[in-house]
């Protein structure tokens, strides 16, 4: 087989899992032509990938939930609620920020594990207990927040979470010397594991792809990391958003596709009544996967309120509609059993990025609103023809 012929049944098999990526290339390039450049400028692509930051999270979450064919929309109001709650623990309490976070992440992941409960122990369809859930933490924040309205964090280190960059070793022509090495770091790291791949699915005898195929990707994704590392060091470095962004993307891949919990979850989602079969206890799996999201809702509250610098009664609102739609398209599939964690951190860069170049171009709030929806549209679209294929 010639190296384009391979390249091209290559992209074809796969079309579900580099089509995110293709899309979000045509964007950027679009948006960086319409706007001269401005779009791909360091400061915008700092600032357009730390105000994705808490759908990103959110996203990762609720691409779990989906996969084990569940939907939470409580998780928009609980970022929200418990991001208010944050602010009270730091401003009124006066607890510190190192006590605050722990205590936060463990009430998210409680509320979580309890939604969990109503869905696999009691029954309850999870669109309802959600549904409920939105509309409890949607009453709370009000009445956490009816007294001011609006609460305002004088805490430097709670708010550099939102804010704050890594410290910088030094300039190398006037790029961030620490977020440089990081980038090489990460491209090491990855070069490292999809060799380290490849050499054990040789020994086990798996099909892979022709060393020529291989060396291209591996060039191709470095260049990627390499690119973006270089852009973002023009600026201010990598931001503690995007510290935690990737912290949360490195566990639960290695979650997800290392482990046996992570097996359990896709085998559930694809067969509910197999799995149970088989010996895995769905009613638990399920409760994780929502014991997991609260926990996330709660860190996406934490980065939400330590960017804005403050607790305010509209915090949430459409955050699980957002979080939603990136899952979607990142390749999640309708039918569960299918999706990836970066593929959920994709697509929130992707309609992050719709966002952001809209707002450049001056694009009105009704148009902005009516693009991401058909591009939703469109993804769902791509996952139901794909799935008929076989792909």
């Amino acid at each position: 087989m010639s190296f384009y012929t391979e390249l091209k049944a290559l992209l074809k098999n796969n079309i579900r899992d580099y089509g995110m990526y293709i899309a979000l290339f045509v964007i950027m390039l679009t948006f960086t032509i319409l706007t001269d450049g401005i779009f791909m400028s360091s400061r915008n692509i700092s600032n357009l990938l730390d105000s994705a930051g808490y759908i990103a999270v959110l996203a990762v979450g609720v691409m779990i939930v989906i996969v084990i064919r569940h939907i939470d929309l409580s998780i928009g109001f609980l970022a929200g609620f418990l991001g208010a709650i944050a602010a009270i623990l730091l401003m009124s309490v006066g607890m510190p920020v190192y006590l605050v976070i722990p205590i936060i992440l463990i009430i998210g992941t409680i509320i979580g594990l309890t939604t969990g409960f109503l869905v696999a122990k009691v029954g309850i369809p999870s669109f309802v207990a959600t549904l409920a859930g939105w509309l409890i933490f949607r009453g709370a924040i009000l009445q956490v927040t009816e007294d001011s309205g609006t609460i305002i964090i004088q805490n430097d280190a709670f708010n550099a979470i939102g804010n704050g960059y890594i410290p910088s070793l030094g300039q190398i022509g006037g790029l961030h010397l620490l977020s440089l090495l990081v980038g090489i770091l990460g491209i090491l790291f990855y070069v490292f594991g999809a060799i380290s791949k490849r050499r054990k699915m040789i020994t086990y005898q798996f099909d892979v792809v022709s060393k020529p195929i291989f060396v291209l990707q591996l060039v191709f994704v470095s260049a990627i990391i390499a690119y973006i590392t270089w852009i973002l060091a023009g600026y201010n470095g990598l931001s503690w958003t995007l510290v935690i962004i990737l912290l949360v993307v490195v566990i639960y891949h290695f979650i997800t596709t290392k482990t046996v919990i992570g097996r359990h979850i896709y085998a559930v989602g694809s067969n509910p009544e197999a799995a149970h079969l088989s010996g895995i206890n769905v009613n638990n799996i399920t409760m994780l996967v929502f014991g997991s999201m609260g926990m996330l809702a709660a860190l996406s509250g934490i980065l939400f309120t330590s960017r804005l610098q403050s607790a305010t009664t509209t915090a949430g609102t459409l955050f699980e509609l957002d979080a939603i739609a990136a899952a979607y398209v990142g390749g999640v599939s309708s039918a569960g059993g299918v999706g990836k964690v970066t593929g959920a951190i994709i697509g929130a860069i992707v309609m992050a990025s719709l966002t952001n170049g809209m707002n450049l171009l001056g694009t009105g709030i009704s148009y902005q609103y009516m693009i991401r929806g058909g591009v939703l549209a469109l993804a769902v679209i791509f996952d139901v023809t794909t799935r008929k294929r076989g792909k």
